[in-house]
């Protein structure tokens, strides 16, 4: 009971965010956060206000015929990757999947190279962003920010190395509006390399499934395990928002830590609602994870001695990556542990994560006296 009031206390306290027409024109904007007062728009009169944009592409002029060809979108979709030249071939079949299902595509280069993607005869359709060894987190907080996504259904945040054979976009989609999933992602073959949580892997005998049995390892799932790995979890390889789903995830990307490692375990608290009914796998449509790190470059290659070595001063381009990655993490989890002490209003509407805390107070105290 305590967890519905504390959704509905959530829910009122987000419609309420704003008054008069502030609330309708800027449904994304926080004045308290971004530190801008909305005071500045008063020299404006309210129906020249245009509070959303897209990344569909305009062209310089229209002709007749150009108008002619021009249908309204019964809906959109966004489909964002990042990319490297080396994974060019997969990220066509990639792309060539999602085309015929109303997607807009929008290219991440994070190694520079955007010549080697002109002969692609949908690449003069797509949106390019340049910027050298960034990652997705990265892109993803300074171009797609929810005043921009605005217009788009689902989101599609994926990596470059994920294998579609026997992915279907239009199916997929389907699946997740019939279920009411929020966030959401495909399932993995089980042969794909890289896998993390079991509850990623694919179930053959299910269309999607919410939640992961399994009695091994530190991790215990069973029908009383109420959060992530064991349900209301998707890992951030292949991550699909609805529209509000990404308004708040959008929000919960740290600025500047770019790995976005520890963010998986905390979508859950995006789902809109209970986490353990709309957050899904989708099993029928299931995806191969390559595990092909190019972010950054290749590893530094072994070399013959020990005097090369030091010559050369080679670097673990993957291991240095690793290394930030945890230290990311660690400061990542701490910025959630400060902002739930700090923020007295804040109700946790998960019963389970609130009884986790409690206990470490519990014992936190007991090794006090």
């Amino acid at each position: 009971m305590k967890a519905s009031t504390s959704w509905r206390w959530l829910a009122k306290k987000r419609h309420f965010l704003f008054d008069g027409v502030e609330s309708k024109l800027l449904p994304f904007y926080k004045p308290k956060v971004s530190g801008v007062s909305t005071s500045g728009l008063n020299g404006l009169p309210r129906g020249i206000i245009e509070p959303r944009s897209d990344l569909e592409l305009r062209p310089l002029w229209t002709t007749s015929s150009s108008k002619s060809k021009i249908r309204p979108r019964s809906s959109s979709y966004l489909l964002a990757m990042p990319v490297g030249i080396k994974q060019k071939q997969n990220v066509d079949t990639i792309v060539r999947k999602f085309l015929p299902e109303n997607f807009t595509i929008i290219l991440f280069h994070y190694d520079g190279n955007l010549d080697g993607w002109r002969d692609l005869e949908w690449s003069k359709g797509a949106v390019h962003i340049v910027a050298h060894n960034q990652t997705k987190w990265w892109f993803a907080k300074r171009f797609l920010h929810p005043s921009v996504m605005s217009i788009y259904d689902y989101i599609f945040l994926w990596d470059e190395d994920l294998g579609v054979q026997n992915f279907h976009p239009g199916r997929y989609l389907e699946i997740v509006k019939s279920e009411g999933l929020e966030i959401s992602q495909p399932a993995l073959d089980p042969n794909s390399t890289g896998i993390h949580h079991r509850i990623t892997i694919r179930k053959r005998t299910k269309i999607f499934h919410r939640r992961v049995y399994d009695a091994r390892g530190s991790t215990k799932c069973s029908d009383d395990s109420e959060g992530p790995p064991c349900t209301g979890f998707v890992e951030g390889m292949a991550p699909v928002f609805s529209r509000s789903a990404w308004h708040c995830a959008w929000n919960l990307i740290q600025n500047d830590l770019v790995h976005g490692w520890g963010m998986d375990m905390k979508l859950g608290y995006c789902a809109q609602g209970d986490r353990t009914k709309k957050v899904g796998v989708v099993d029928s449509e299931y995806i191969v994870h390559q595990s092909i790190q190019t972010l950054g470059g290749q590893s530094a290659r072994k070399v013959s001695n020990i005097e090369q070595t030091v010559k050369s001063r080679t670097v673990d381009v993957r291991s240095e990556i690793r290394r930030q990655s945890t230290i990311e993490l660690k400061k990542f989890k701490e910025r959630w542990e400060r902002a739930v002490k700090e923020d007295k209003k804040w109700v946790d509407p998960f019963p389970s994560t609130r009884k986790r805390k409690l206990r470490r107070e519990r014992k936190w105290l007991y090794s006090e006296v």
